[in-house]
């Protein structure tokens, strides 16, 4: 028996996008705290302190140490819920954080779980629970690159991913091994085992640019895969904003030949 909300959604738009989620009279949707994009009248939005799931222990001291989880994993300790408390159905929108794709997850048809980069749930039917998946692993967690803690989903109904970049979902067969780099992962089933490994080679530690650590995932399972980790992106954005232009003073008065050859000024 599904325990989970059963909610329809449709996603919208390519590079920016947002889903559309189809609620029924009583049922409820659950997001992090600014995810929330538009939704009908008609329905009720409400605050609540972990993530609305029966996983959260009993009592105050449980609901506690489900909330300390989430902290732990980078989310906040509250969620919004939102119901439809009309009579017919209501639609309530929520967008990605960055341009990206947002991938819809039947967890009833994933095995019950999926383990993903934390900050990368979006949002979920009512009755998902949102924790954390520590690697066990010692290198694991401590060259990881995204850290050894992880968030993990569980439960029998819909959940909504986001990631940056040019998302590719890729089956692994049993035994099969993907080697990664570690901020490209956005998330796998539980089946797929996680490991780090060394690189190998002075110069591919010293000079590569690409870290010293990859990512091996070994199958059978699914994994999700984005070209364009945020983190990146935003190191790239970073680097050109603080980047002092080497003939900036010149005797050119800022009209350097780098210049001229980028296009910055107009003759």
């Amino acid at each position: 028996m599904i325990q989970n909300h059963e909610i329809d959604y449709r996603i919208y738009g390519e590079e920016m996008q947002y889903v559309e989620i189809e609620l029924d009279p009583n049922e409820t949707a659950m997001a992090e705290p600014g995810a929330f994009m538009m939704m009908e009248d008609g329905i009720s939005m409400q605050t609540i302190f972990g993530d609305g799931s029966n996983n959260q222990g009993g009592g105050l001291l449980g609901k506690l140490m489900n909330a300390g989880k989430r902290v732990l994993a980078g989310e906040n300790l509250f969620m919004t819920a939102f119901t439809n408390i009309g009579n017919g159905k209501k639609h309530v929108s929520f967008a990605s954080p960055y341009p990206g794709k947002i991938i819809p997850l039947n967890l009833l048809e994933l095995g019950g779980t999926v383990i993903c980069q934390k900050d990368a749930f979006l949002c979920a039917a009512k009755g998902i629970s949102i924790g954390i998946e520590f690697q066990k692993k010692l290198g694991t967690g401590l060259f990881g690159g995204e850290g050894f803690i992880m968030e993990r989903l569980d439960g029998d109904g819909m959940a909504f991913m986001h990631a940056s970049g040019y998302v590719q979902q890729k089956q692994l067969m049993p035994g099969e091994v993907l080697k990664i780099d570690t901020g490209c992962i956005v998330g796998f089933t539980a089946s797929v085992q996680y490991d780090i490994e060394f690189v190998g080679g002075i110069k591919n530690a010293i000079f590569g640019g690409d870290g010293i650590f990859f990512a091996t995932l070994r199958g059978p399972g699914i994994v999700w895969i984005q070209s364009l980790p945020i983190s990146r992106l935003a190191g790239r954005i970073l680097q050109y904003g603080t980047y002092k232009k080497r003939e900036e003073g010149s005797l050119l008065g800022g009209l350097g030949l780098g210049s001229i050859i980028d296009g910055d000024n107009q003759w």
